[in-house]
């Protein structure tokens, strides 16, 4: 069993995404109305500059190597399309969420396709350049875990 340090001062308390946006009201409105995060916080100045951070769950920074990256590719969308970062969201509908990202300007990518790992994921094209996989998970945690090749690397 591998043993990681840890920091003196406790886990990290949160991961923030930060997105630049060149149409920040079409990617605000994307985002916050039609996704539904909702908006946890907004910071504004005098010169124009606009952030507003959105609440997004829980989360995750899922760590993969090309080939597993290439592998969700292939088994998503049949062919190599993601950039080096995609931003997943959990869902509690893939399809009827797909069908309203893609009603408000996203561009669907690949429909909603059961994986090998038991979820059902859709990938998108959305506002602010972010390439986007939407996901329902069909197993619990505790059914997934029991599959071949799922676990914990530690």
């Amino acid at each position: 069993m591998t043993t990681h340090p840890t920091s003196p001062d406790g886990p990290v308390r949160q991961l923030r995404l930060v997105v630049e946006a060149e149409d920040y009201e079409a990617a605000l409105a994307f985002y916050r109305d039609v996704l539904g995060l909702p908006e946890q916080a907004a910071f504004s100045s005098g010169d124009g500059a606009r952030v507003t951070i959105l609440d997004a769950g829980r989360a995750t920074l899922e760590i993969a190597n090309p080939a597993q990256k290439v592998m969700i590719d292939e088994v998503e969308v049949g062919r190599q399309v993601a950039p080096k970062i995609r931003v997943a969201f959990e869902v509690d509908d893939t399809r009827s969420t797909t069908e309203r990202l893609v009603s408000a300007g996203a561009t669907e990518v690949a429909p909603p396709t059961v994986t090998p790992w038991e979820s059902l994921n859709a990938r998108l094209d959305a506002p602010a350049g972010l390439h986007i996989t939407v996901f329902q998970e069909l197993l619990t945690q505790e059914e997934r875990d029991s599959l071949d090749g799922f676990g914990k690397e530690s």
